[in-house]
Formats: structure tokens, sequence, C-alpha cells
């Protein structure tokens, strides 16, 4: 099994940073990825960016692109997501995931990140 602990949220103040951090225990596989999404109050799950285990492709949603950058750590065997000039409309709970890219099957508990305007 893989489990899954995200930390690192909070408050802040639009426009400023934040970075949260996903810690991965278990067995993991190479053709596996790692995957941040988030979901805000009344609204969908939404997917915010995902890596790869093997070669560290990154992706991003539209809406943070430019902003946000996940990153792995291997030897801490931690996945990180910077957020940087936070918008409002970032607030939500967000969650790790892992699994094959399109099948996320493994979640963490979330941490909340609020961006006060």
């Amino acid at each position: 099994q893989v489990h899954l602990v995200e930390s690192g949220g909070g408050l802040v103040q639009a426009g400023g940073s934040l970075r949260l951090s996903c810690a991965v225990s278990g067995r993991t596989f190479s053709s596996y990825a790692m995957a941040w999404f988030r979901q805000a109050p009344g609204k969908e799950r939404e997917f915010v960016a995902r890596i790869t285990w093997s070669g560290g492709y990154t992706f991003y949603a539209d809406s943070v692109k430019g902003r946000f950058t996940v990153s792995r750590d291997n030897a801490k065997n931690t996945v990180y997501l910077q957020m940087s000039s936070l918008k409002a409309e970032d607030t939500a709970v967000y969650y790790c995931a892992s699994g094959v890219i399109g099948t996320w099957d493994y979640w963490g508990q979330g941490t909340q990140v609020t961006v006060s305007s």
C-alpha cells in the first residue's frame, strides 16, 4: 500500500506563498505518478498538478500554471507543491494522490489552504 500525508497548509494573504508537502510511504512503482488536487467549498475536486516518478515530467492546470511548482525529493520520499502569487480563488483543501496517471488509487487526508484578500 501507499500512504500519503499532506502538510504545510495555512492562512496566507493574497500574493503570498506557501509550500505544501506530501510524505510518501509504502511501495512505489516506476509507472506511477504523484498529483495534487484541490476542492474549494461548494465546488468539485479539481486537478492542480502532477509529476511522474520516472523522468520527473510535470503538468499543470491552466489556473495555476506559472504560479505553482510541483517537485519531489527522493531522499525524503516527499513531493512538494510550491505555491506563489496566491489568489483568493486558490482557497481549498489540497490533496495529494498516487497512482497511474488518470487512475489515482491512493489519497492523503488533505491540508487546508486559505488565502485572504
